[in-house]
């Protein structure tokens, strides 16, 4: 399995969000995507789940289809005034083997329950997401997560504005999934769990600062690095010109 993102510009109105990015994220490991605000760390998943197209460069997903990419986007982009149960929520998890109107049957409503106790949520079936603390909502796209059992899982931002309990117990399934051989690569603003938890990171400021070792990335001089970078990155830069032959 091929996960890799080769010499890719992602830009707004043809502004770049991120510039002639490449890397190629190891198979059955979890990775790591760490910079400042407004690095672009999040285009990277939106791009590697094919929301957003390249100006240049391409995605490899050899060996992978996207229905077996678990994508959780960052809670605050979740609307929860919809009236929509817990149970609901981790069942959505299940649409890319039953289509949207497929029924889930027994034996899926036996994993989406299993899926809330493993999480801690057990009895929580019937609640409405939008009764729970953030902390009982991330629990809940974790759920989902176990329920979509995929091999390739994006993580953005998933311990942002969540209570250190939940941290702790959410971040022990991101060991989980890399033992089971699953692939994590996850958008992550905290220098500390980025260390204690993943042996590899992609540090980003728009470009690639760094890829590789945690301990060979995070240094002083490469974090000094991205955020002159974020910095001094002006507000209105270039159009990006792409040649025809990159385009195509």
């Amino acid at each position: 399995m091929t996960i890799a993102l080769k010499n890719v510009t992602v830009s707004y109105r043809r502004r770049p969000a991120i510039h002639h990015v490449s890397a190629e994220f190891a198979s059955h490991h979890a990775t790591a995507i760490f910079g400042p605000n407004g690095a672009g760390k999040s285009t990277i998943l939106k791009t590697l789940m094919g929301f957003l197209k390249p100006d240049t460069g391409h995605v490899e997903l050899d060996g992978l289809r996207r229905a077996q990419i678990a994508y959780m986007p960052q809670a605050a982009q979740i609307d929860r005034t919809l009236p929509v149960t817990v149970l609901d929520t981790v069942l959505t998890g299940a649409w890319c083997t039953t289509g949207a109107f497929g029924g889930v049957g027994r034996a899926g409503l036996q994993r989406a329950a299993q899926a809330l106790a493993d999480v801690g949520l057990h009895g929580f079936e019937r609640r409405s997401i939008g009764e729970l603390s953030g902390g009982q909502f991330q629990r809940v796209l974790f759920a989902r997560i176990l329920m979509q059992d995929a091999p390739l899982i994006l993580l953005d931002e998933p311990f942002a504005s969540v209570d250190a309990k939940t941290t702790f117990d959410l971040l022990a399934f991101v060991r989980r999934w890399e033992a089971e051989g699953r692939t994590v690569i996850a958008v992550l603003h905290d220098y500390e769990q980025v260390r204690a938890y993943f042996d590899t990171t992609l540090l980003l400021a728009r470009e690639v600062i760094a890829f590789g070792p945690t301990e060979t990335v995070l240094t002083e001089a490469n974090l000094a690095r991205a955020n002159h970078i974020a910095t001094h990155w002006q507000a209105h830069p270039p159009v990006c010109v792409v040649p025809e032959q990159e385009a195509a």
